[in-house]
């Protein structure tokens, strides 16, 4: 469809404007839809003991909370066609709350079966995200607003994996045993998606001029009957069913790590619950800015090479990440476990926002049926690995290196994507008038923000700017060996905090490992700050003891002489080499904030 009015910049702080409201209300919702959706995944091993379950049929669980999702994705695509994104994910947000929050009552397989089949429901969340942000944003910047709405969409397949841990340890802690606790932790997963199905509703509209019922009432948009047959046009394109396999080799495969990746970790590396949710959540976590990377690479691509070059950046992406698969899949100590699991995360993400700078293109007037039929090959790609999973004759690192292989093999797929001399005219015609009224509106205000050039920054830096980045740096590697060594925080605080020990050591690890970063790279440095002096300070009353103050208790010097550069911190802020200071003069130059 011809859209008016799509926005040419993405301005990340403001809420000013209906595409910038669209953007984060469409990631946020699509970030609480993931989070419900495989909320279970990581309390996989309590409902595994209660229930009774087997490996076969964990296996089927996994396939059913993916295989609903493609017919889902299909009819969702269709609804946006016809009644618009703010409609339809609506609908979806407080109808699919409702498994959600039913799962509690699941008592046997066969009902927490039906249970999980029910709320995969909420996974054709992601189609809406991408048609939305496809309708709102100019051609220039659509790769980059679809991987990022969609990365941190994403996010919250990772999120999950940490939080709903920390949600179950909290009922444990009120004093709720694990029967009720699993039960109560997706009752409060629901229910967010509820409210925020309701918030939808009433702060976005579909288009940039308005919501499509007024607008086909003005006559400004083609009436429902017109998209009959939008359906069959996407069905009938090959390029669709490329990019179909394409995205069951990526997003697929992202499915089915975040529904197997915490008991690979507890099964095949001894880690324990806490310590598995949180390694196996770093995969998910890559989402802060991986598939949002594969976006702006795409629309660079598509910049300096057209629509062929968006797609070759795709071929490529999805190549390396079947290489770093079968890497994974042959590993067997942690560490390197965890690294290469991170790299191949960041192309599996990098080939989904890859797909999604190519999809706005395919057919305009089909644009929500391409997308669910290609959003659709990401579930079907989950439930074909998960046959592997479940086979009791392949070991779990076998079906991982099968499935690296068959990504190779689809890899090879993006290059059935191709455009006419035609189609690729009328996208450089777009994406130039684009770029012309981005510019035109850039030289109405005044200039933004550029990071300063490497040798500023060195003679920038001054002493506390050192001490925040090393002190952040050490904490956060404070924070990973908590996560690969929970009993040992745990036996720190000994057993006097009783339940209250698992909060405690979660925020302590939280804290420490994505409170490091922040310090490090002077990220709401305040607050980072903060919460790290309240973790020193208790571990200055509660860990360690004044005894020997003047002698040799050198953790107990060690951890004053920390909590003393945080104070520092929290009091001066940071300094000129920080993304705080970027952000407060990107602010102030811009007049943030600002239209998009």
């Amino acid at each position: 469809m011809d859209v008016q009015n799509k926005a040419t910049h993405i301005r990340l702080f403001s809420l000013a404007t209906r595409p910038m409201r669209a953007f984060h209300m469409s990631w946020f919702a699509f970030f609480l839809c993931f989070f419900a959706w495989f909320g279970i995944a990581p309390l996989m091993a309590v409902v595994r003991d209660e229930l009774g379950l087997t490996k076969t049929q964990i296996g089927n669980t996994i396939i059913a909370s993916v295989a609903i999702t493609i017919i889902a994705r299909l009819v969702i695509g269709w609804l946006c066609d016809r009644i618009g994104p703010r409609l339809t994910y609506t609908f979806l947000l407080i109808f699919g709350s409702l498994p959600v929050m039913g799962i509690g009552f699941a008592h046997s397989y066969t009902s927490f079966l039906l249970f999980r089949l029910g709320i995969g429901v909420i996974g054709a969340s992601f189609v809406i995200t991408q048609y939305h942000t496809s309708v709102m944003f100019a051609p220039n910047v659509v790769g980059t607003a679809n991987a990022t709405s969609a990365g941190w969409g994403n996010l919250g397949g990772g999120v999950t994996q940490m939080i709903m841990p920390l949600i179950f340890a909290a009922f444990i802690a009120l004093g709720y045993s694990d029967f009720w606790s699993w039960r109560l932790s997706m009752v409060v997963a629901g229910a967010v998606c509820f409210l925020v199905g309701v918030a939808y509703f009433f702060f976005t509209t579909d288009l940039p001029d308005g919501n499509f019922k007024e607008l086909r009432a003005q006559g400004k948009l083609r009436s429902k009957n017109d998209t009959n047959g939008t359906f069959m046009m996407a069905v009938k394109d090959r390029r669709v069913w490329a990019l179909f396999v394409v995205y069951a080799a990526c997003f697929g495969v992202e499915l089915t790590i975040n529904n197997v990746a915490a008991l690979y970790y507890r099964d095949y590396f001894d880690l324990g619950l806490k310590a598995a949710g949180l390694v196996a959540g770093l995969f998910g976590l890559m989402n802060i800015f991986a598939r949002t990377t594969g976006g702006i690479i795409g629309d660079k691509f598509g910049h300096h090479k057209g629509l062929k070059g968006r797609v070759k950046w795709l071929f490529f992406a999805l190549l390396v990440e079947g290489v770093m698969l079968v890497l994974f899949s042959r590993v067997t100590v942690l560490p390197l476990a965890i690294g290469s699991m991170i790299v191949f995360s960041l192309f599996v993400q990098m080939s989904e926002g890859a797909t999604y700078s190519v999809v706005p293109f395919i057919n305009k007037k089909a644009l929500g049926s391409v997308s669910g039929i290609v959003g659709a090959g990401g579930n079907m790609g989950a439930v074909a690995a998960g046959f592997l999973f479940r086979a009791e004759a392949l070991t779990w690192p076998q079906a991982l290196l099968i499935l690296g292989c068959l990504v190779l093999v689809c890899s090879f797929f993006a290059l059935l994507v191709t455009f006419s001399p035609a189609a690729e005219a009328a996208a450089r015609l777009e994406h130039d008038q684009a770029l012309a009224l981005r510019h035109a509106d850039q030289a109405r205000r005044e200039p933004r923000f550029r990071f300063p050039a490497l040798p500023d920054i060195v003679s920038a830096l001054r002493p506390m700017d050192m001490l925040r980045i090393y002190l952040g740096t050490a904490l956060a590697i404070k924070g990973v060996y908590f996560i690969m060594n929970m009993a040992t925080i745990e036996s720190q605080m000994g057993g006097g905090l009783g339940q209250m020990q698992t909060l405690v050591s979660w925020f302590v690890v939280f804290v420490h490992a994505v409170g490091g970063v922040c310090l490090a790279i002077g990220f709401a440095t305040r607050v980072s700050a903060l919460l790290n002096a309240v973790v020193m300070t208790g571990a200055i009353f509660f860990v360690h003891t004044f005894q020997g103050m003047l002698g040799a208790n050198q953790n107990l010097q060690f951890a004053l002489f920390v909590l003393f550069a945080l104070l520092l911190l929290l009091w001066r802020g940071a300094g000129t080499f920080s993304i705080d200071q970027v952000l407060r003069t990107s602010a102030a130059e811009t007049g943030m904030p600002q239209e998009a």
